[in-house]
């Protein structure tokens, strides 16, 4: 089975993106903000993360940058899941490693047809 990272400060959208994932076979874990995340990826890298970009502590871009400097942080595939949507700001998260990019509000739908295009589900 799949791992999925779901990083955001909401625990409302966490939660929903876990039901949507496990739905879609996935085993889930959470963190509230980009330093937990990390802490998270050093102890097990997932498959997958879906990650907010404003957060308090360390915000997504941050963790991005941090993650793929990690041993095996290019091995994730990173679907940012935000409210920012400006394209300067899409830009910058895709050049700093990012693979997909998802805009707040989303459904089942939406996150199935990001994954589905990065190629994480079939």
């Amino acid at each position: 089975m799949k791992t999925c990272l779901v990083v955001d400060d909401s625990r409302v959208i966490r939660k929903v993106a876990r039901r949507i994932l496990e739905d879609l076979q996935f085993e889930c874990d959470e963190a509230a903000d980009g330093a937990s995340a990390l802490d998270k990826c050093r102890l097990s890298m997932p498959d997958a993360i879906l990650l907010d970009w404003n957060m308090p502590v360390m915000n997504g871009l941050d963790f991005m940058q941090a993650l793929r400097s990690e041993p095996s942080g290019d091995q994730p595939v990173v679907v940012f899941c935000t409210t920012e949507n400006d394209m300067g700001r899409i830009t910058e998260a895709l050049r700093a490693g990012a693979d997909e990019y998802i805009m707040k509000p989303f459904d089942s739908e939406i996150i199935q047809s990001k994954f589905e295009e990065v190629g994480l589900i079939a």
